[in-house]
């Protein structure tokens, strides 16, 4: 069983991407940062909530999600 704190939002971010064809490249440029910024994200356990948002919105789907779905 997940918990909150087993999340890697990193980690889903850039399997997100990569199950959706899309480059690092264009999350960077829709972020407007360096491809090397988004790779530091993917590594990240856990980013701000508003990176968080603006990643949702620009890759049309609801990161927070797996923080509600998730058992505690």
């Amino acid at each position: 069983m997940q918990t909150k704190t087993d999340i890697h939002i990193g980690k889903l971010i850039h399997s997100y991407l990569k199950q959706h064809g899309q480059s690092v490249s264009f999350l960077a440029r829709e972020l407007g940062c360096k491809r090397e910024q988004c790779y530091r994200i993917f590594a990240k356990k856990s980013i701000d909530t508003d990176l968080l948002f603006r990643i949702s919105k620009i890759l049309r789907h609801n990161f927070f999600a797996y923080y509600t779905t998730t058992n505690m």
